[in-house]
């Protein structure tokens, strides 16, 4: 884990929130000099903690309008079928997300389609098709409650 102060989740909370703030506005924020927070902003980049900036975009604005959490089960768990599995779901868009997971299901997929129909496409033309999937189980989002792609940096604050 990398040595962060105060200051630097500070930055960080900041950044998290309000991606193109300016240097020196976020100097301010965070009660530095443009040169010392620039530097930090630097160092935050090169240890790779900052890994980049990134617009958020109102899904249903641009005709994402559902959003669904697909569990997946594959029928085998040997490195090939793994990777096979994993080299597929790389490659479809609707996947915005991916986790492995501990249970009784393998993977937990986060997809963006513009409809019911997009979805039944891409789970019988793809998810269903790609070899080594056992068993899905499908999820629909009815309404966010939270989002939120911030970290809860204030915990570590010492």
């Amino acid at each position: 884990m990398a040595n962060l102060d105060r200051t630097d989740l500070r930055i960080l909370a900041v950044l998290q929130g309000e991606g193109r703030i300016t240097n020196a506005e976020l100097a301010e924020r965070v009660s530095l000099s443009p040169s010392a927070c620039l530097r930090r902003l630097q160092r935050l980049e090169s240890e790779g903690i900052l890994t980049g900036y990134t617009a958020q975009v109102d899904p249903e604005a641009v005709g994402l309008g559902l959003q669904a959490f697909v569990r997946v089960q594959l029928t085998k768990h040997e490195s090939e079928t793994i990777e096979h599995f994993v080299e597929h779901v790389n490659t479809w868009d609707e996947v915005v997300a991916c986790y492995a997971l501990t249970g009784d299901m393998d993977y937990l997929m986060h997809i963006y389609v513009a409809d019911l129909q997009h979805f039944s496409r891409f789970l019988l033309d793809r998810l269903l098709n790609a070899s080594g999937v056992a068993d899905v189980n499908s999820s629909f989002v009815l309404r966010t409650v939270k989002r939120s792609a911030a970290l809860p940096l204030t915990q570590l604050e010492h």
